[in-house]
């Protein structure tokens, strides 16, 4: 879609052939893409909370992309999720926040549940349309776990959460008070005793529905307590580990995204025959050397970040494969790789959306064309998940042979 995006992948004989493979899912993220590039910036700046753009994810199919198709989702692999939310990302970079969000957190809950509830809960997904919500991650204070008579309390605010505002189940981390241990639980966001409030001053990412979300004394039963986040290595599997490299490539895919939306934006408004007025440049400004120069440096930006990224979408991959056979070493390797990529496409990010406002010159401050909304959705997400964390995991595996610690999406 973008001007700097790499050739794609060539897909395998099953994605060509089978209905419901890669090609069949990248084609309806392109209509959804197209769909949602109509009104992005007047929904962006209108700020409603995101109803009408997750019931086009879920009239789409896209909402049970992952979820096997034994269970009556589309039984999608991870490479084709985050081809999709790339794609999203292109022309509305907090809904594909949003979406990224959903899948991280439907897998995840599939992952860490009892291979029964698991199914239940993919089957209760597909058949209810869930959308997912909130967040894994460690914050403090922390969400706190009671055990009760009939079951668990759940009690504490998280700061913020994406998808919170149109989620129909919301995965937390909690501790338990008793043995410290963190969990990830899930909550119906209907019990009146879970409270949310959308986070209305945001200057980014205003449309990934997300906030705080508070809960008070809620109740939780055991079932929906669905297993432990420790980030000890006696204690999580090397399989289980690697809900850290496949979250955080959701992050690379949605900047990877907002890359090439906002490149392809500015060489269409280019082409429709709009100049930057400035007196020391040529009229035909598509001749000008500075633009010129200026398009090709950050497209070889885009493009690195991109064959990096691609690299850490075939190691993880490769790692998802091996399963329960899977090493701490092997593991690392793939969550260093991706870490790399984070680095990458968040230096590209913020160059692009920022020199993009440069190139196309002061008509870029109308925010009637929305150009603005691209350096706003990026910075928001790179403040969320700074590069500087990963390039000193990068340094400490590269030096010291360290693995990356366990660390889960914002």
């Amino acid at each position: 879609m973008g001007v700097a995006a790499a050739p794609s992948a060539p897909a395998s004989s099953h994605h060509r052939t089978a209905p419901g493979g890669r090609a069949h899912w990248l084609r309806v993220a392109r209509e959804a893409a197209d769909d949602l590039a109509t009104d992005a910036a007047a929904r962006e700046q209108a700020g409603k909370i995101p109803f009408d753009e997750v019931s086009r994810l879920r009239e789409a199919g896209l909402l049970t992309l992952l979820v096997p198709a034994g269970q009556g989702g589309g039984g999608a692999d991870w490479s084709t999720a985050y081809a999709v939310v790339r794609e999203i990302a292109a022309a509305d970079g907090a809904i594909a926040q949003l979406l990224g969000c959903h899948y991280f957190l439907g897998w995840s809950t599939g992952s860490l549940a009892e291979p029964g509830r698991g199914a239940q809960v993919e089957r209760q997904s597909v058949t209810e349309g869930w959308c997912w919500g909130g967040g894994l991650a460690r914050r403090e204070p922390p969400v706190t776990l009671t055990r009760t008579p009939q079951g668990y309390a759940l009690d504490g605010r998280q700061s913020y959460a994406s998808g919170i505002l149109v989620a129909d189940r919301i995965a937390v981390r909690a501790v338990r008070s008793d043995t410290g241990e963190p969990l990830a639980v899930v909550v119906d966001p209907a019990d009146h005793r879970v409270r949310t409030d959308g986070d209305a001053g945001a200057f980014g990412q205003r449309l990934a529905a997300g906030g705080a979300v508070e809960f008070d004394a809620v109740p939780v039963a055991a079932r929906d307590v669905l297993g432990s986040l420790s980030a000890d290595e006696e204690v999580l599997s090397p399989a289980l580990a690697l809900a850290s490299p496949v979250g955080r490539l959701l992050s690379v895919q949605l900047l990877l995204g907002i890359t090439e939306g906002v490149l392809a934006e500015a060489r269409e408004y280019r082409r429709a025959g709009h100049a930057p007025w400035h007196p020391a440049r040529p009229a035909d400004s598509s001749r000008d050397p500075h633009v010129l120069a200026a398009y090709g440096e950050l497209t070889v930006l885009a493009r690195s970040a991109a064959a990096l990224a691609g690299q850490a979408v075939t190691a993880v991959e490769g790692a998802l494969a091996r399963g329960a056979d899977l090493s701490y070493d092997e593991y690392a390797e793939a969550s260093v790789l991706v870490a790399v990529a984070e680095a990458a496409v968040a230096r590209a990010a913020q160059e692009s959306t920022t020199r993009a406002l440069d190139i196309i010159g002061a008509r870029s401050a109308s925010s009637r064309l929305g150009f603005d909304r691209f350096w706003r959705n990026a910075r928001a997400h790179t403040l969320d998940e700074p590069a500087s964390h990963r390039l000193r995991d990068v340094g400490d595996y590269f030096l010291n042979g360290a693995h990356p610690p366990f660390t889960l999406p914002a």
